[in-house]
């Protein structure tokens, strides 16, 4: 799932982020070894066991570079990572916003991480359906992204998926199209028509049409995406098997 995707990868950021702010002590306590054994239990799925660990990543960060630190607000949005994979929406949404408060205080309204903590607080809202209170932040950290990166950054692409699954959830189709579009576009030009984020743009843009009945639009496009992805990783693969797959589902996630 893509979000998880996303969500992975934004959390092996922040622990990295983490580590290197962190001296390298070798104690228990270490908040190197805690982001280290954090981020492998995330990727193994086992959020059950990872809490108490982020749970302490935040107690040690506060004490150690202070609660209104870029580290401590990052170590609160890890432990809201864990809480919203868990289903805890509840938990994870006051994590969020004091990490998203101390980010703005400690680097300013337009820094990178600043739309990264918007996009996350945004998926949160979206995993409840709260699409209304997930629009602004998306477009704020795309305004934030374009700023930051530059337009035809490929990163920008994650945020206009984002914000492109939020109307089509709601049935707005035609403001999908045109962010999907971009999101391919931006791709494409800055990564080549044969890479398999191209062919991920590729799939977003065929569920579109389907969801709408164009299965003859629909249907180029996810035999092109299909072709990347096998040329990227082989026709037998895994991923390829399930990108095949995926030509018969309608239902697109944020990443």
């Amino acid at each position: 799932m893509e979000l998880r995707h996303w969500a992975r990868q934004c959390l092996l950021a922040i622990t990295m982020l983490l580590a290197l702010s962190a001296p390298a002590l070798a104690q228990p306590d270490d908040l190197a070894a805690l982001n280290r054994q954090i981020g492998q239990l995330y990727q193994a799925s086992k959020y059950d066991e990872a809490i108490p660990l982020a749970q302490r990543l935040v107690e040690l960060s506060g004490i150690r570079f202070g609660k209104e630190s870029r580290e401590h607000a990052n170590a609160l949005a890890v432990l809201g990572d864990l809480y919203r994979e868990k289903g805890r929406y509840a938990e994870a949404e006051p994590l969020y916003q004091s990490a998203r408060s101390k980010l703005e205080k400690a680097l300013g309204q337009n820094h990178r991480e600043m739309g990264q903590s918007l996009n996350r607080l945004a998926l949160l809202y979206w995993a409840q359906g709260r699409y209304a209170e997930a629009e602004p932040l998306y477009k704020r950290a795309l305004a934030i992204d374009e700023k930051a990166l530059g337009p035809d950054n490929p990163a920008i692409g994650t945020v206009l998926n984002n914000l492109a699954v939020l109307y089509v959830r709601q049935g707005r189709y035609a403001e999908a199209e045109p962010l999907y579009e971009r999101a391919r576009a931006i791709a494409e030009k800055a990564l080549g028509p044969d890479h398999p984020d191209v062919g991920r743009a590729l799939t977003h843009l065929a569920l579109l049409y389907a969801n709408q009945g164009r299965y003859a639009e629909a249907e180029p496009l996810y035999k092109r995406a299909l072709a990347i992805r096998e040329r990227a990783l082989g026709p037998n693969h895994r991923r390829a098997s399930t990108a095949e797959r995926s030509q018969g589902s309608v239902m697109a996630v944020p990443e």
